[in-house]
């Protein structure tokens, strides 16, 4: 059910601006969906936007083929449910052509491999504008966005030129070839979404709430068990645990943390009592200092 708009707060307002000015100004913008919270909260704001008219523009899903099965089955109810077209592409079809090598080994993951398959979905599609639930506070790369961030003809980033954006100006000129990153929510933090979801009452998938799962301890972080996705070596015992996931990625590179919380009031309380970032069980981001920001700069989300 959408709420009245009349009654909103200055983030949800914010966002809402920025969905209308893409529609604006941009021909064909999509919003690339995870099945994660963040995306789940722009696709709550675009039906705000466009209210009572549908979200005019299709959600894509850049599938690893290594996500959550619960997040997937999410993400087939929501599209159903909204009505909404639904973009997949696959990062095995780009394996089994040999555009881009699949990793080995103890910290192997797909998650980096989602660039090729981004790039050439936007450059098929011919999409001006992608949409994205990056948030500031996440990363220091992701705190140097803008809300309207170019990308070359090459999908590239270049963090040293950027446009400024005064007094809520959002300016979407674009040379050819050129696309938009777009982030509505760039100025939330992990809480406000939390917050938002409580607010709007909004559905997630499971592997945010506390459950009990098959787990193992490497580094400090805890992996959910799948010998198929995730490298486990002999002497890595199997425990059942009490986790939650704090952000949804590639099963081979997000881990859990322990937690009893239930529902949103006590994930809420838990958030504001936490010392550890939310992408602190993100171990791609762990690889270097400047890890995201490179992956950012060769075309990454």
């Amino acid at each position: 059910m959408i709420k009245d708009t009349s009654q909103i707060n200055p983030l949800e307002n914010e966002a809402i601006y920025i969905f209308r000015e893409v529609v604006a100004q941009f021909e064909k913008p999509v919003l690339l969906f995870s099945g994660g919270k963040d995306s789940i909260t722009l696709v709550r704001l675009a039906q705000k936007a466009f209210y009572p008219g549908k979200i005019p523009f299709p959600l894509m899903h850049i599938d690893t083929g290594h996500n959550f099965p619960e997040t997937i089955t999410f993400r087939d109810n929501l599209v159903k449910e909204l009505g909404v077209e639904l973009i997949v592409r696959h990062v095995q079809d780009d394996i089994d052509a040999g555009k881009v090598k699949e990793e080995q080994g103890r910290y192997a993951s797909r998650n980096s491999l989602q660039t090729n398959t981004l790039l050439e979905a936007i450059e098929d599609y011919k999409f001006d504008a992608c949409i994205g639930g990056a948030r500031r506070d996440e990363e220091k790369a992701r705190a140097k966005e803008r809300i309207f961030s170019v990308r070359d003809d090459f999908g590239q980033w270049d963090e040293k030129n950027q446009r400024p954006e005064v007094f809520d100006m959002l300016n979407g000129q674009i040379d050819h070839g050129q696309n938009v990153r777009v982030f509505p929510i760039s100025n939330w933090t992990e809480l406000d979404v939390w917050n938002y979801i409580a607010k709007e009452q909004i559905d997630i998938p499971t592997i945010y709430f506390a459950h009990m799962r098959e787990t193992f301890v490497r580094d400090g972080l805890i992996w959910s068990v799948d010998d198929d996705v995730v490298f486990r070596d002999k002497e890595e015992t199997v425990e059942k645990r009490m986790v939650r996931f704090r952000t949804v990625g590639d099963m081979s590179c997000t881990a859990a943390v322990a937690s009893e919380a239930t529902t949103i009031t006590s994930v809420i309380e838990e958030i504001k009592a936490s010392t550890i970032s939310e992408r602190g069980a993100r171990i791609d981001d762990k690889r270097s200092e400047a890890a995201m920001e490179k992956r950012k700069q060769q075309g990454y989300f």
